[in-house]
């Protein structure tokens, strides 16, 4: 599992996602990786730009993690997705749980607001 944590300004910690797939095969670890990164920040954007397939263990690590975020009064902003997920997303409604950005500029501009 290759995650890649940036620092950006305001706060914003850019984490990016350079796997094919977020599946039941890398989950788990998926998961440790990404809460060892979150440790106590509130503002998290997941560039998943490299992602081409998520399934149902995939969304519910992603939803783990905007459910911690939130619970830190944070939030998780998923940006780049690539169209295949995108689509799986908006048939999931998962759009409706999450905020989703075409750019990495426009999620991290969205903490701002």
């Amino acid at each position: 599992m290759e995650l890649k944590a940036i620092n950006e300004e305001n706060g914003v910690l850019v984490i990016e996602l350079h796997e094919d797939n977020l599946d039941a095969s890398n989950v788990r670890e998926f998961k440790d990786a990404i809460q060892a990164m979150m440790h106590e920040r509130t503002k998290v954007v997941l560039d998943m730009s490299g992602v081409k397939f998520v399934d149902s263990s995939g969304l519910g690590a992603l939803i783990s993690c905007l459910r911690v975020l939130n619970g830190r009064r944070g939030d998780l902003k998923l940006c780049a997705m690539a169209k295949t997920v995108r689509a799986l997303f908006e048939l999931m409604r998962m759009h409706k749980v999450f905020n989703i950005h075409d750019s990495r500029d426009d999620a991290i501009r969205s903490f701002a607001v």
